[in-house]
């Protein structure tokens, strides 16, 4: 809950008006400035729904299952053994499950108080904010499963690549004394405390987990909804309004230049993992190039406002730094892998 008695509340015209309501506005802009688009937007952002609508399903169902079950215990696992096991572990974690960056910061800020290797949650916190079961539902219904295969690896070998590379200068200054003397450890997802003991894979049998398999799917359809909503009508107006010359002109071509274009874009311009994926295939359509398209979601995924607050609000700006540096490093070798044989 909110703590209203810190300041008072920002007046109406400061507040963000939410997905919802910046996809309302478009279509008032819309049927102010060019109404004879208002139609063709709509029925774009339907068919679009409508497509992906089966993947949007699975994603749900997916990650309510496996948080009524309890699935995230299984994340403890990924810190115990030996330090390049829980790199890889970690890493492999974070890029298949779909717990958020933002959605365990209690947990990670336990362990670092307790001396877990820095490398192993670095591991965790780049890999994580990029795939999910969610995320690789959508994106494989509107990029290809070539494309989603290829993010999921990237996801894991970024996490696996800052990993080893926070343990091999655990030592220098960049690491040392790694956390703030004060950590933040409120998370910004608003999930309910996770189950705690073993999973419980058969959950239906009981009632606290079947309220939050309910209110899980609930939760994730909602927000699935209004993001893609949003996404698809921005999807619709770049096809129609973004020259296809410009748009090549920038992330079009071969080589490393449209790479790291794509990678210097995706930082401000991602929204999250959901919303980018309808932008991506408009900016593909308009001749994108496809490693500035996987340099784009890497790089953008990681840096993205949830997962940054994630990392800035327990380590020091230093480490912050170098979380952002493996993030760009990643997406540059992403992006130059998959143009390669995309």
């Amino acid at each position: 809950m909110a703590d209203t008695t810190q300041a008072a509340p920002r007046p109406a015209f400061w507040r963000s008006p939410g997905a919802w309501g910046a996809t309302a506005l478009v279509f008032v802009l819309l049927a102010v400035f060019d109404p004879g688009q208002v139609l063709p937007t709509a029925q774009f952002t339907l068919n679009a729904i409508a497509h992906t609508a089966p993947f949007i399903l699975f994603a749900v169902l997916a990650v309510a299952y496996l948080k009524a079950s309890g699935a995230e215990t299984l994340l403890a696992r990924a810190f115990e053994g030996r330090q390049s096991r829980m790199i890889v572990m970690a890493a492999l974690l974070g890029g298949l499950s779909p717990f958020c960056s933002c959605e365990v910061i209690p947990f990670i800020a336990a362990l670092l108080a307790v001396g877990a290797p820095l490398g192993a949650v670095m591991a965790f916190w780049l890999a994580s904010p990029l795939m999910d079961p969610a995320m690789f539902a959508i994106t494989s219904g509107t990029l290809g499963w070539e494309f989603a295969i290829a993010k999921t690896l990237a996801a894991v070998g970024l996490g696996v690549m800052g990993g080893f590379g926070t343990m091999v200068f655990a030592k220098t200054p960049v690491f040392a004394d790694p956390l703030r003397e004060r950590p933040a450890v409120g998370g910004c997802c608003g999930v309910k405390k996770p189950f705690s003991g073993a999973p419980v894979w058969a959950f239906w049998s009981d009632a606290d987990r079947r309220v939050t398999f309910r209110d899980t799917a609930v939760e994730n359809a909602l927000f699935l909804l209004k993001w893609l909503t949003l996404a698809y009508v921005f999807e619709a107006l770049m096809l129609r309004y973004v020259p296809a010359e410009l748009i090549a002109g920038l992330l079009g071509g071969q080589g490393l230049w449209p790479v790291v274009m794509g990678a210097l874009v995706g930082a401000p311009a991602y929204l999250n993992g959901y919303a980018a994926v309808p932008l991506v295939d408009a900016l593909l359509a308009q001749g994108m190039a496809p490693g500035a398209a996987m340099s784009f979601v890497i790089a953008g995924g990681v840096s993205c406002i949830p997962a940054a607050i994630a990392v800035w609000a327990l380590v020091k700006p230093r480490v912050f730094a170098a979380y952002i540096g493996f993030a760009m490093i990643g997406a540059l070798i992403a992006g130059l892998a998959w143009q390669s044989i995309a």
